[in-house]
């Protein structure tokens, strides 16, 4: 496995760290076993803090295959919660509303999950890492500042549902690159007279690389490891 000259690491991200948290862990390693001052280490698409999953690390270069890797499609499993919403539409932020949900059916929910088929314009969520003017859109957020997202292209092709444990609604979407998962669950409890939060989410395919082919952070950095020259 040559890092150096360019390998692609897949990882099975966990929960609550960024998607640069992996990276600079992983570049840190990297530059001391090999003893460089400087390696190429980049991801091939963001996974929020509270995402698990695949997550594609490049190095070298294959960094330069990164927008190759980012533009293809992605499959996600994960759960909503429906009845409550927050600002984020995750649970980065605090519930700030309740809707009923006794008149939501069976029916209702694949109607409404197959309602999303298609392509069709989203609106990135203000707590995103969507650029505005040069700054990060959640930071903007978090500061109470108004901003206006442009909406942009994206297609859904599955959405399935599952409501063994209702109001929590189990999931698996496949849909194009950046497809705001958070952004579909609020329109999802919308569309239901409802409201939805993202309580889970985790990234299980991206193009032809599945999660069951990643490796955890600490498995990546012991084959890191194992490369170190024995000190003499």
């Amino acid at each position: 496995m040559n890092f150096l000259e360019g390998t692609v690491m897949l990882v099975d991200k966990p929960y609550g760290w960024t998607s640069f948290d992996v990276v600079n862990k992983l570049r840190w390693h990297l530059k001391r076993a090999l003893k460089v001052k400087k390696i190429k280490v980049g991801h091939a698409g963001t996974l929020d803090p509270l995402a698990t999953g695949l997550l594609i690390i490049c190095t070298g270069k294959q960094t330069k295959k990164v927008n190759v890797f980012m533009a293809q499609d992605k499959t996600y499993t994960g759960t909503f919660l429906l009845g409550k919403t927050t600002p984020s539409f995750d649970l980065e932020t605090q519930y700030n509303a309740t809707f009923p949900t006794d008149h939501i059916t069976e029916s209702a929910l694949h109607e409404v999950s197959q309602s999303f088929l298609g392509e069709q314009h989203q609106i990135a969520p203000l707590y995103s890492a969507k650029q505005v003017n040069g700054k990060r859109a959640y930071l903007l957020a978090r500061e109470g500042k108004h901003m206006e997202l442009k909406s942009h292209a994206i297609t859904i092709m599955k959405f399935i549902t599952k409501a063994n444990q209702f109001p929590e609604i189990d999931f698996e979407i496949s849909c194009s690159k950046g497809t705001y998962i958070r952004a579909i669950a609020q329109e999802f409890g919308a569309r239901l007279g409802s409201g939805a939060t993202l309580i889970a989410l985790k990234r299980t395919q991206s193009g032809e690389f599945r999660v069951e082919e990643g490796k955890s952070v600490e498995d990546w950095i012991h084959i890191i490891k194992s490369m170190e020259s024995p000190t003499l």
